[in-house]
């Protein structure tokens, strides 16, 4: 590994670090900046219990130190704190317990998306201009600009309501192939057109049009040479839609009720649980920060003609 690729990825990391502790920082300030309190929505709470309530979490000390000590927590020993809703839980448990659904979900998603649009955009790049290719780019045009809920709620409709094949709720197995479904339906379009396009452009570089007049046959050119080379802008958006599949399923798992992070922080939101949002926030933030940055350096790795300089 060259000197320009090391300070590279020295680079990105620090801009990594920077980027979680301006996160951490403007979730503290906002969630204690916004009106209301986590104790406000407690029936008939006196001042004096709201005013104990408040000194057990330490939230009657100065708004500085609150912060001082929140960032020591989070970043020697990962504690997030109690959860101010939840008696007796402390916020990285219940992220715990709910990422192990959440990223169960996310792999599932991103591995069926990846593979059925990577395939379906070479289909259509080495069909160009075709019916197939205009049926393929019609669905993964739907598919980008309808939003998940409402992929969500038709798959629900038809295929738990309707039909009643699938169960409505994604508590059991089998209630997890509509999440699924719909959490990779986004991706798998986006990998249609970003394949489709860079194959497209592949195939239409002097070394393919070299390797034909010499003879090679037509399955070593697309698998040998274009797609391999068609295939770098699809590892670039790997890495981020695997962190924005995770955290994009806060919609798709109130509609099926499942029990992941999505479901957990919607709920905080509702009940001002301040800890839980925090945490929350936190790490989906990081998980998009680490994943964007292992992307980045594949890149490199990659494509080894990459300058980074």
């Amino acid at each position: 590994m060259d000197s320009k690729t090391v300070a590279y990825i020295i680079k990105r990391i620090i801009l990594a670090i920077v980027t979680i502790w301006v996160v951490m920082t403007v979730t503290f300030f906002v969630m204690h900046f916004v009106p209301g309190g986590p104790f406000t929505s407690e029936k008939a709470v006196s001042p004096s219990v709201q005013a104990a309530m408040e000194a057990k979490y330490g939230l009657d000390k100065p708004l500085i130190q609150q912060y001082g000590t929140y960032m020591k927590d989070v970043v020697t020993k990962f504690d997030f704190g109690p959860s101010l809703k939840q008696k007796g839980r402390m916020v990285v448990d219940i992220i715990g317990d709910g990422l192990k659904t959440s990223v169960k979900l996310g792999l599932i998603a991103a591995v069926w998306g990846t593979i059925v649009g990577i395939v379906l955009g070479a289909i259509a790049a080495l069909k160009r201009n075709s019916v197939i290719d205009r049926i393929i780019m019609v669905i993964s045009t739907a598919f980008i600009s309808m939003p998940g809920y409402i992929v969500g709620s038709l798959l629900l409709l038809i295929f738990a309501v309707n039909l009643r094949w699938l169960p409505a709720n994604g508590t059991t197995a089998k209630g997890l192939i509509l999440p699924i479904i719909t959490l990779g339906l986004s991706p798998m379009a986006n990998f249609v057109r970003l394949t489709r396009s860079s194959m497209l452009d592949v195939l239409g570089q002097d070394y393919i049009r070299t390797a034909r007049a010499k003879g090679v046959s037509n399955t070593k050119i697309i698998f040998g040479h274009a797609l391999k080379n068609a295939l770098i802008p699809d590892i670039t958006y790997f890495g981020p839609m695997l962190a924005y599949i995770v955290t994009g399923s806060l919609v798709v798992e109130q509609i099926f009720s499942v029990p992941g992070i999505g479901r957990a922080f919607v709920s905080s939101i509702i009940n001002r649980d301040y800890t839980m949002v925090m945490g929350t926030t936190i790490v989906l933030a990081v998980l998009i920060v680490v994943m964007t940055l292992i992307s980045d350096i594949l890149y490199k790795v990659v494509d080894p003609r990459i300058d980074f300089s």
